[in-house]
């Protein structure tokens, strides 16, 4: 287990485990510690954040009392983590869970308690174990007072209440509940942590309900994962990967979140920290695709549904993007609340110190308001994909796209921040220009199979004349190579999508000979990185990590372009890459150890896609 004392503090990124309830989740050290829980939702404030700040974030601690030797694993096909401790004289368990309540069958509220139920058994011989709960509310910002009633300890903030439910005594000590106990083999201790209001009074939670509830959630996350159609290779890999997305899917709305973590850095203490506990219209679209892949439509359903409710093409900005930095991003914007809200103001914590000092901690993104065209293309593939795998789209969804693709057909051309969100200024990246050809060519595609009403013409001589800018502007001859703007040489990773969105084949030799510029110069050990910032600056300091969707996109790459061995190398070494769960942060160290906000969506659905071209070419 990872040193977590002296200057250190911080269990690495990878050293934990996801838990959650299809509306918040909680990350859980392999040391028993719950360091990130942010209730009542993904994008709420934290009451857990001792992950970005050891000393204020709060936490809840619950491990053996002795020293231990620690292994963590999913109780197997759930989102179920156990957590065990191997002490001298036995050894216990930690068996966290999160119930899925489904408030609209019920009636009743009980999603809105988010309980966290954290089992303790001691499984051989005897084991002490030690507890302590103490939240921190609204990212350590807000004080709290401490009571105790009817058997309950709450937590009683401004804003907020929990009910901390112990089957084992505890006392009170400067804010915190504190709990020391020792059990024998075969004895259980149960800790329950509610949200609790006028509308969801306090409930407690005996030995036998935690047991139930323990049963309910093995079942319903085995249920759900029994819809997967997948039979390959990595079987179990894909099916962590997809519940992983699983768990980042917002219930009461269908949004899917890009991760359930703000500020985990991108490069120990540099500026790269941001907030991904929204919906990003390219990632909750990709993920689509992938879950579709694995046949669980009810998540496209939903994501379908959430479009239809919460973002809508609306008029299009006369000006158009392109008028100027302030203009408006176009009908859509990059990214959402999970709520469907559009304002997400970007603001820094100072009193949070970041993960391993890695300052600053924010909340809020301000990419919100930047233009990426590339979304328009990763949403409309959704919806045809939607449209061929699950159900046919219904008129108003049609109206919709038509109006999209209108809008994209009138303002493809202009410069845009692109899909790496760079702060460097506009430029007419390739893969905007990629996905904006995408965006036409599946509406002309749905339109022909369904025999809907469109603008053909106008739209086929639309894609035809992107087609032919990339084709000519985005190939650099002296670097024989797609390059990421118009008439540079600097390379990107994202043109990797374009033998994936099928714009190009997988052998044509302009891509090979991309394919192979690529490896030179972006390519470490299988592992990719999406760009240089130095050759092409994006407006921040410091330096990177290799990005793993991208190091996914070259395996399946390499794949169709027939470089199956090579392919399945790379595949197999980045699977080396996963923490001990399976769980992908969004970018791996040149040591190997994950950076950025964890787990990522983005990661998860490029290893589904992965696996899926390479089970195809192996046969």
């Amino acid at each position: 287990m990872a040193e977590t004392t002296g200057p250190t503090r911080y269990l690495p990124i990878a050293e934990h485990g996801l838990i959650g309830d299809l509306r918040t989740v909680a990350l859980v050290g392999s040391d028993g510690t719950i360091d990130w829980y942010c209730c009542p939702a993904f994008d709420a404030p934290s009451v857990f954040a001792s992950l970005l700040d050891a000393e204020r974030g709060g936490c809840f601690e619950l491990a053996a009392a002795v020293p231990a030797r620690t292994k963590q694993f999913y109780f197997p096909d759930t989102n179920v983590l156990i957590t065990r401790f191997f002490t001298e004289d036995g050894a216990g368990e930690v068996q966290d869970f999160m119930p899925v309540c489904d408030d609209t069958a019920s009636g009743d509220g009980e999603g809105r308690r988010h309980r966290l139920i954290r089992r303790v058994l001691c499984v051989r011989g005897t084991v002490p174990f030690r507890a302590r709960v103490a939240p921190r509310f609204n990212y350590g910002a807000d004080p709290h007072t401490l009571r105790t009633e009817g058997g309950l300890v709450f937590f009683d903030s401004e804003t907020q209440s929990l009910a901390l439910t112990s089957t084992v005594p505890t006392e009170c000590l400067g804010g915190d509940a504190r709990a020391e106990f020792k059990l024998a083999e075969g004895e259980t201790a149960v800790f329950a942590l509610d949200q609790v209001s006028d509308a969801v009074p306090p409930r407690g939670c005996a030995l036998a309900e935690a047991e139930r509830e323990f049963a309910a959630t093995v079942a319903y996350w085995r249920r759900w994962l029994s819809q997967s159609r997948y039979r390959g290779r990595w079987r179990e890999m894909v099916h962590r990967s997809a519940l992983t997305l699983k768990l980042l899917t917002y219930a009461p709305t269908g949004a899917i979140v890009a991760a359930p973590t703000t500020s985990l850095p991108e490069q120990l203490g540099g500026e790269r920290n941001w907030d991904y506990r929204y919906v990003w219209v390219r990632d909750a679209a990709f993920c689509v695709y992938a879950l579709l892949r694995l046949g669980f439509t009810g998540e496209a359903a939903a994501f379908m549904r959430f479009l239809a409710r919460y973002i809508s093409p609306g008029e299009p900005d006369e000006e158009g993007p392109g008028s100027g930095d302030e203009s408006p991003s176009g009908p859509l914007q990059i990214m959402y609340g999970i709520d469907g809200r559009t304002d997400l103001p970007e603001r820094e914590l100072p009193h949070l110190e970041g993960h391993r000092g890695s300052a600053p901690v924010r909340v809020g993104n301000a990419a919100a308001d930047q233009l990426q065209l590339d979304i328009y293309g990763a949403l409309i593939d959704s919806v045809y994909l939607y449209d061929k795998w699950a159900q046919p789209i219904s008129s108003d969804q049609w109206d919709d796209v038509c109006a999209l693709v209108d809008w994209v057909c009138e303002h493809w051309d202009q410069p845009d921040e692109g899909v790496w969100e760079t702060r460097g200024g506009r430029k007419n990246f390739l893969y905007s220009r990629l996905m904006c050809w995408v965006a036409v060519e599946r509406a002309v595609r749905m339109a022909n199979r369904r025999g809907l009403p469109a603008e053909l013409p106008r739209w086929q001589a639309v894609r035809d004349e992107i087609y032919r800018r990339i084709m000519t502007r985005g190939w650099s001859a002296g670097r024989r190579a797609f390059v990421q703007y118009e008439d540079g040489d600097v390379l990107d990773a994202a043109v990797l999508m374009m033998p994936l969105a099928k714009f190009i084949s997988p052998t044509d030799p302009k891509w090979l000979s991309t394919l192979d510029a690529l490896t030179e110069d972006l390519v470490s050990d299988s592992l990719v990185y999406r760009y240089d910032p130095q050759a092409s600056p994006d407006g921040l300091r410091g330096d990177e990590g290799t990005f793993s969707i991208c190091s996914f996109w070259c395996v399946e790459a390499l794949t169709r372009a027939g470089r199956v061995d090579e392919a399945r190398l790379a595949f197999e070494k980045m699977l080396t890459y996963a923490n001990h769960l399976g769980l992908y942060a969004e970018e791996i160290s040149r040591t190997g150890e994950q950076q950025g906000n964890f787990p990522q969506a983005f990661t998860h659905l490029g290893l589904i896609s992965a696996a899926f071209s390479l089970d195809r070419a192996l046969g």
